[in-house]
């Protein structure tokens, strides 16, 4: 990935013992001598390559599976808001029938990538989106569906869960299909769409608590729906001003416009650990950084484009998504509590500094080879979080601009964790030994800091309370310009006010999605013995 002999010798340093770990794109298509993606998931939306013909059409239908197919196929995962289609049971004058609706078209991708997938070296992976307001949402969270290889969640807006608050209806609604710009102008934007006093029809008031009963239930059964704020994500969006997200990738840490892709990798906190001092090495942390997002704007130039509008969309943002692994095992070899105010309190050190250092990189990135190309510099200082930055670090952006107007993303580096030899993401470690099965067979693991001294100070998922959970979770937000992917892990007998505990808590502590699992509610996924010392995790 170095553009120089000196590069490479830099990349390399932070690579060879695990400071850095690129994402499993990157890992296995860089060098390979493949002409490949290195972007490990994408959104698309339903979209017809010929606009005369609608984006909620048979033609649109058709190329967003094309489109879906050909990621998948190269092994991205793939993120669609089905939103675009019209409700099941409403007229088509084209053919003077009827549409099978949303729903019906998702169960039709869902098996399509899971035959696709028989032939390729990666399992499918995708997520589906329906927004709150779309006619067909019940049908969508009702908890007796499922999908084999998609995750799938619901789009919430502030407006719902107002409503939801205030214990009131909620009006499902969608544009008038009959109207003379349908075809030329509905993109699934339902806001964009009313604000241009285009017309809607109302199908029906249901209330806001019903739609959310079912979620929960999906939720407790299943693990799924989970919940996105994506009213938040836009609203909360560093480009606010040049793009409309309108889904999160598969595992949920970013969400994306149509055409939009995740360029991951992760720095490993644990392997800045210093035991003498009992506390990171933070200049070897700050350097590390500061080389990843050096090699993951890199990774835009060198990646092969899936299509034109793809590479397009990320060479004018320039997305990168510059996460990190190894927390838990920070927090244990510092004596600290998963979940506790010192946890906290810890994430507040660690991730502030990540963030600075992030993106002043980018802005010397910025004078070295140009601010991205869809850079406005005012309306970019606008954004929620840029408000947050430090006044030196708004005023080097004001100065000199920025190369990548994303940096900051949290994936759950669930395998290239394994390869790093340290917990996942954020999240606490799931036990103390579990049964990992992959494409390369079974393995009992057991995490290396159970045994020793640390042993003490380290607790489990279940050990750590919902409450803790969703802090740690919002906590790491603040100081993340894109989402989280983060599971909130729940006892086999947890309850729907678990869950509606999670969600709301989610919400009120500003996260922007959230997704909850309860032991034994899936099989071969996580499962928990009676023993409570083997879990299964399946990849």
């Amino acid at each position: 990935m170095g553009r120089t002999p000196e590069e490479r010798e830099d990349f390399l340093s932070i690579l060879q013992d695990f400071q850095f770990v690129p994402s499993g794109r990157i890992l296995s298509g860089a060098g390979a001598g493949q002409q490949v993606t290195y972007y490990n998931c994408f959104v698309i939306g339903v979209r017809a390559r010929d606009m005369t013909k609608g984006n909620d059409s048979r033609h649109g239908i058709m190329d967003t599976l094309s489109d879906m197919v050909e990621i998948t196929a190269r092994g991205g995962g793939v993120g669609v808001n089905w939103s675009t289609l019209r409700p099941s049971g409403s007229y088509i004058q084209g053919v003077h029938g009827n549409s099978s609706g949303a729903n019906s078209w998702m169960r039709g991708a869902d098996g399509l990538a899971d035959q696709i997938r028989q032939g390729g070296s990666r399992t499918a992976a995708l997520m589906f989106m329906l927004e709150d307001w779309h006619p067909d949402i019940l049908e969508f969270v009702n908890p007796e569906r499922r999908f084999e290889r998609a995750n799938f969640s619901v789009g919430v807006s502030d407006r719902f869960m107002q409503a939801l608050e205030n214990d009131e209806d909620w009006t499902l609604i969608f544009p008038d299909t009959s109207h003379e710009l349908y075809d030329r102008l509905w993109d699934g934007n339902i806001r964009k769409w009313v604000e241009s006093g285009l017309p809607v029809k109302e199908y029906a008031r249901v209330p806001a608590r019903r739609i959310w009963m079912e979620m929960l239930d999906g939720a407790h059964r299943t693990g799924s729906p989970g919940v996105v704020f994506l009213e938040r994500c836009n609203k909360r969006s560093n480009t606010w001003f040049a793009e409309e997200l309108i889904c999160m990738n598969p595992c949920g840490e970013q969400s994306l416009p149509a055409g939009g892709s995740c360029n991951l990798g992760s720095i490993n906190l644990a392997a800045f650990w210093d035991p003498t001092r009992r506390d990171l090495r933070w200049d070897a942390l700050g350097r590390a950084v500061r080389l990843a997002v050096r090699f993951l704007d890199n990774v835009i130039d060198l990646s092969v484009d899936i299509n034109q509008e793809i590479g397009d969309i990320q060479r004018q943002i320039r997305r990168v998504g510059l996460g990190t692994m190894g927390l838990a095992d920070v927090m244990i070899l510092s004596g600290v509590r998963y979940g506790s105010a010192e946890s906290l309190a810890l994430i507040d050190h660690i991730y502030s500094f990540i963030r600075d250092q992030a993106y002043l990189a980018s802005v010397d990135l910025a004078v070295e080879r140009g601010s991205a190309p869809a850079l406005d510099v005012d309306k970019y200082l606008q954004a929620h979080f840029i408000r947050t930055l430090p006044n030196e670090v708004k005023t080097a952006i004001r100065a000199n601009g920025i190369r990548n107007l994303q940096l900051l993303t949290q994936a759950p580096t669930g395998t290239t964790s394994i390869l790093a030899g340290v917990s996942s993401g954020i999240e606490p470690v799931f036990s103390k030994k579990y049964l990992r099965r992959d494409a390369t067979g079974e393995h009992y693991m057991t995490h290396p800091l159970f045994e020793g001294v640390c042993g003490q100070h380290l607790v489990t998922a279940s050990q750590v309370s919902i409450e803790e959970h969703v802090r740690v979770q919002a906590k790491v937000q603040e100081y993340l310009d894109s989402s989280i992917s983060k599971t909130i892990n729940l006892p086999t007998d947890s309850t729907l006010d678990d869950i509606d505990e999670a969600y709301r808590l989610a919400y009120d502590l500003g996260c922007k999605g959230v997704t909850v699992y309860r032991n034994g509610s899936l099989d071969d996924v996580l499962y928990e013995g009676d023993s409570g010392e083997c879990e299964v995790c399946s990849v």
